[in-house]
């Protein structure tokens, strides 16, 4: 059964690569019955949500960075590889735990994020890194969206260079650890909502 109400019925969405996308981005993505992530994308540094998400720790909002190699000359997203630049995989586990190991919700799915975020990722293609954990966020909400390979030639809509939550109508804010100290944070990663509210996430996105 369908949690999620279409938004436009028979619809497929265009998006772009991201990873650990933010809740805006997920909340579209399960509003329609296809999407399709375009990898080939040309590469720009400005497009940081490829491969940098934002969490919310007691200092205040913090940017998690995986770097990325390309080679010389114009490219697409697809060809840029995770780099072992600084050796992000030592400290990238460090600082999720450092932010939600006290919400509810982080030892139930942080196992199930920690091999992507390993030295083995290192040398695949970032939008590739982007997939793998595209498929587990779409498992534990529940977005039963198809994945297309192919663009389609009709019944399009493109979000590639669009405010994500522009389209829908503005959601309440959801519990989070520190709301008390900081008030509600918007725009994080949606591992802040996965962290912070478990299965309930899935009905908070389909308000």
């Amino acid at each position: 059964m369908r949690h999620y109400p279409l938004l436009y019925p028979g619809a497929t969405a265009v998006l772009p690569p991201q990873l650990f996308g933010a809740v805006e981005y997920y909340r579209l993505m399960s509003r329609f019955d296809s999407v399709f992530v375009d990898a080939s994308m040309r590469f720009d540094k400005r497009m940081k949500s490829v491969h940098r998400f934002s969490i919310v720790d007691a200092p205040g909002v913090q940017t998690l960075t995986v770097p990325v190699s390309k080679p010389a000359g114009p490219v697409r997203w697809c060809d840029a590889t995770v780099s072992d630049h600084g050796k992000w995989w030592l400290s990238m586990p460090n600082a999720l735990a450092t932010a939600y190991s006290r919400s509810p919700f982080f030892e139930y799915y942080i196992d199930r994020f920690l091999p992507l975020l390993s030295q083995d990722s290192v040398g695949l293609p970032v939008t590739e890194l982007c997939a793998r954990a595209d498929s587990i966020v779409r498992q534990i909400l529940d977005i039963d969206c198809s994945m297309v390979d192919v663009l389609p030639s009709a019944g399009v809509k493109d979000y590639r260079r669009s405010d994500f939550g522009a389209e829908l109508a503005p959601a309440s804010p959801y519990w989070q650890l520190r709301a008390s100290e900081r008030g509600f944070t918007p725009g994080l990663s949606v591992l802040d909502l996965i962290f912070n509210l478990g299965p309930e996430a899935c009905l908070y996105l389909a308000e």
